[in-house]
């Protein structure tokens, strides 16, 4: 069975205070940005792609795609960024009823993220579904129902509730899960050292 028509949203707003500032999905690995290899996997999976990031979007140009920035201030979290694709998705794509959010900074990123997320919420009965890796649950590589940007806005808004499993679990929300073995696929580029062991874990050839 074929998946529902999915966008995705890469999530590069984070502050990177652990990796010295900058945009970590910028970094470089292997000849090339963490942001360019998440490109490289997610869009094979998705009907179209967007950049959610603040700030000055031109450092984004190269890649093409849009950029949209938090409508929610103040740095609200991953959930801000998860609602600025969803509206930006509401807006420009409207038959599209599926958004699949990842990390930027995760170089390792499955080619069947989107087709298990979909199969885990179907089977689960449930409107949301997240990645999990050994028992890990990774709360911003999931998959979102448009019509519940609106109650998302309320809950960032006026309840100020800005951890993803709190208002994820109000709705339900599956787990789909992947081995960490050769390599974690949602192994998150946080820290200078982190970026020297994803560079180390690539020239061994190391593949999801």
């Amino acid at each position: 069975m074929a998946n529902p028509p999915t966008f995705g949203v890469i999530l590069a707003g984070g502050r990177a205070s652990r990796m010295g500032g900058g945009d970590k999905p910028l970094k470089r690995l292997g000849g090339t940005t963490i942001l360019d290899r998440v490109i490289a996997v997610l869009r094979p999976q998705c009907v179209g792609l967007i950049v959610n990031a603040n700030g000055d979007p031109s450092r984004f140009a190269e890649t093409g795609l849009a950029v949209v920035a938090d409508s929610v201030p103040d740095f609200a979290g991953p959930l801000a960024g998860v609602l600025a694709g969803l509206d930006w998705v509401a807006e420009h794509e409207p038959g599209i009823e599926w958004v699949v959010s990842v990390a930027g900074d995760s170089p390792f990123l499955p080619s069947d993220l989107v087709m298990r997320l979909h199969a885990a919420r179907l089977e689960a009965a449930m409107p949301l579904a997240q990645a999990q890796s050994d028992g890990q649950p990774h709360p911003v590589n999931a998959l979102w129902r448009v019509d519940l940007r609106d109650d998302l806005r309320r809950a960032l808004v006026d309840e100020k509730v800005h951890k993803v499993q709190a208002w994820t679990a109000r709705h339900g929300v599956a787990r789909a899960s992947w081995p960490v073995e050769p390599v974690d696929p949602f192994f998150n580029a946080n820290t200078p050292e982190d970026l020297t062991r994803a560079a180390e874990l690539i020239a061994a050839g190391k593949r999801v």
